[in-house]
């Protein structure tokens, strides 16, 4: 789906400042509560200055699958990611949301259980995807982000908190791709991949200066630091 994914872009300036950067996929938030949210006719801004080839992907989280569907066609979203939680309280994405997107491509946010010791800290991930087949359509990707701080939906991503990449290197892969995201920035993203192994980033607070503002330099040096570790030119 993706190798390097720029989040949370907020302005045409930043988009197409991060795809000359060389990122291949940026994020678009619509999750409430995100300090990073946009509204549709900021997002369709935002999308017009992204150019063929790099992927406009939209962040939502517990939203109707309709309503999804109704951003998606009015922006012209190449893929949605699902970030709300499996289950309990706050924002929840249910398995059977993948099949009821009519085809759009599926990035599912997962996270590490805390608290599984040397278990499967992936167990309820791998059970999600295997209901949303089930249900008629799984994601084509997952991203391992960090835990959520909260049931709001600022507490769901761009916080800065890090994964605990040896625990992610010992559960295993998923059914679909992995990428990671949580906290990496241009000083640690290699050493991020190289310890994980995976071959897809994503980071939006890592490369800004204030929540939704891209420093140029940050983004420049965390695209190539990334695609360096990755053996990508």
């Amino acid at each position: 789906m993706f190798h390097v994914k720029i989040c949370g872009v907020m302005t045409a300036v930043d988009a197409r400042m991060a795809c000359d950067a060389g990122a291949d996929a940026v994020g678009l938030n619509f999750v409430d509560g995100s300090p990073r949210r946009l509204d549709v006719d900021a997002a369709r801004a935002v999308a017009a200055a992204v150019p063929r080839g790099v992927a406009k992907v939209g962040v939502f989280a517990g939203t109707a699958a309709a309503d999804i569907l109704h951003v998606a066609r009015a922006v012209g979203l190449d893929a949605v990611q699902l970030h709300g939680h499996f289950g309990g309280p706050g924002p929840v994405d249910p398995p059977a949301r993948c099949g009821e997107l009519c085809g759009v491509p599926v990035i599912r946010a997962v996270r590490l259980e805390a608290g599984a010791g040397e278990s499967d800290r992936l167990a309820t991930a791998r059970r999600w995807i295997e209901e949303a087949v089930r249900a008629g359509a799984g994601p084509v990707m997952a991203l391992v982000d960090a835990a959520a701080t909260g049931t709001a939906g600022g507490g769901l991503g761009g916080t800065g908190a890090l994964v605990d990449w040896m625990a992610l290197a010992r559960a295993g892969a998923l059914p679909v791709p992995l990428a990671l995201a949580g906290g990496l920035t241009p000083s640690n993203v290699a050493e991020a991949i190289r310890v994980t192994g995976v071959r897809a980033v994503d980071t939006a607070s890592g490369v800004e200066t204030a929540p939704g503002r891209k420093d140029p330099a940050k983004v420049a040096a965390f695209v190539a630091a990334a695609r360096r570790a990755m053996g990508m030119r």
